[in-house]
């Protein structure tokens, strides 16, 4: 059985980082993409970043509020991805999955195929 875990998440002050891993079982990574989401109470929810199943590429949120904040990285040997998250701000305030598919890395929820249950992450003023 497939499963998808993510740690790391927590209070952080509005300036600070937070590394958010996400780890693998049932299952080996190498084959597959890995993304990001998050859900802010409210919102809907938006794709944070991506990896392909080899690391070589990682694709980037649209939304201008992440540009250049978050870095997403994998480690295959190990099954778990990474998202590096630097100078948050309270709009980065919610649960935040990972999930994986078989193909390519796409913004789209619907297309991931295993989630994770969400790590929590609030950031402070």
């Amino acid at each position: 059985q497939v499963q998808l875990v993510e740690s790391g998440g927590g209070l952080v002050q509005a300036g600070g980082s937070l590394r958010l891993s996400c780890a693998a079982s049932g299952r080996s990574w190498s084959s597959y993409s890995i993304a990001w989401f998050r859900q802010a109470p409210g919102k809907e929810r938006e794709f944070v970043a991506g990896i392909s199943y080899n690391g070589i590429d990682t694709t980037s949120s649209s939304s201008d509020s992440m540009k250049g904040r978050f870095t997403i990285s994998r480690d295959n040997v190990k099954n778990t991805v990474a998202l590096q998250m630097n100078s948050v701000t309270p709009e980065d305030t919610a649960v935040y999955y990972c999930a994986d598919r078989g193909g390519a890395v796409v913004r789209t929820e619907v297309r991931y195929d295993y989630w994770g249950q969400g790590t929590q992450v609030t950031v402070s003023s």
